[in-house]
């Protein structure tokens, strides 16, 4: 392991002399290549440094046992020396997830899609509430979103919608949302107060740039037709609204978000291109499923990931076991402490996983 960090560390010192260089520096390409790398190696290096730095302090400790000391002095050397040691696990530990493979995807921007499941018009409400817990989410972290397609049902709530977020890592944080959502509460239209139970479904993909993905125009069909619902006073008037279909997937897109027929059919190329990347992706894990042993994951969409139980006041992740009360502050968006704990499980699993 050390090895392997001494190597990476030179590797650094490389980068950092190639970047100074003038024929380097006139290169913009190369340069940003170099750049790239530096960026990526910079965390690991210097975990590394304090990790050596904590290492010698900790030798010299050790020594100094070694010495004739009075009692005091030497309660007060090996006090340091646990307090060293700890803090050297501590790090070794650090390192050893950032050495991880890193998804290549966690950088992109994503499109979620959140569908109404089992429950009738109380799965399209509860659509809604993940809808707006999501966009609070995005909001909190300075993040963009997009509507790009919706499909709203009459009582308020969404049979459909689908949108974008872009920001730095977004799909970093919310890869672990897709699955099923099932949520515990007594609808307002419930006289007996009996508590229904519904569900919707989320997923979660990396929005798609042109090098990762080609689509051939032949294998599209493109349909337009009027857009229906909110919009504006173009809305039942112009061929606004477009529909893709991939034919040799089956897979298809609607967007009527937009007035412009073709911003809506740039949107829908989007999510047409996220949705093949997606397949792709899946295709692979599958091939890796019997190696790929992580519970938590971002694999099977029809897997049930989460229950929120409105009466009780707690939303429960059943990857991880994990139960937060405080469901009111997580449907506005506060869902931080919830993703982290399922980024730790993901790491501590493929950790588990290397040192089998």
């Amino acid at each position: 392991m050390l090895e392997k960090l001494e190597d990476l560390k030179n590797k650094y010192i490389e980068l950092s002399e190639k970047i100074s260089d003038p024929e380097i520096l006139s290169d913009s390409q190369k340069l940003q290549k170099f750049m790239k790398e530096q960026a990526q190696l910079e965390p690991i290096v210097t975990k590394y440094n304090e990790y050596m730095e904590i290492f010698a302090q900790l030798n010299d400790s050790k020594e100094m046992l070694k010495e004739k000391l009075d009692e005091d002095f030497k309660e007060m050397v090996k006090e340091e020396v646990k307090e060293l040691t700890e803090r050297e696990e501590e790090l070794m530990q650090e390192i050893k997830i950032l050495l991880l493979p890193k998804d290549p995807n966690d950088d992109k921007d994503v499109i979620v899609e959140i569908r109404a499941g089992v429950g009738g018009d109380e799965a399209g409400l509860f659509a809604g509430n993940l809808l707006r817990m999501y966009l609070r989410y995005a909001e909190r972290k300075g993040w963009k979103t997009e509507f790009i397609s919706v499909n709203e049902q009459g009582v308020g709530g969404y049979k459909e919608v689908i949108f974008s977020i872009k920001g730095k890592g977004a799909y970093s944080k919310l890869k672990y949302e897709s699955g099923v959502h099932r949520v515990q509460r007594v609808p307002d239209t419930e006289s007996s107060g009996r508590i229904h139970t519904s569900s919707a479904t989320v997923a979660v993909l990396p929005e798609a740039d042109d090098i990762d993905i080609e689509i051939n125009p032949n294998d599209v069909r493109v349909d337009v037709f009027r857009s229906s619902g909110n919009g504006g006073q173009s809305v039942n008037t112009t061929d606004s609204a477009v529909r893709l279909t991939h034919i040799p997937t089956g897979i298809v897109i609607s967007s009527q978000d937009e007035k412009s027929q073709l911003k809506n059919k740039d949107k829908a190329f989007k999510v047409l291109k996220a949705k093949l990347y997606d397949k792709y992706m899946q295709e692979q894990n599958d091939e890796l499923a019997q190696e790929r042993k992580s519970q938590v994951g971002s694999g099977d969409r029809s897997e049930r990931i989460r229950t929120y139980n409105f009466p009780q006041g707690r939303v429960t992740d059943h990857r991880i076991g994990l139960t937060l009360y405080k469901l009111d502050s997580f449907i506005d968006g506060d869902i931080t402490e919830m993703i982290e704990a399922l980024l730790t499980s993901d790491q501590a699993e493929k950790l588990n996983n290397i040192s089998e």
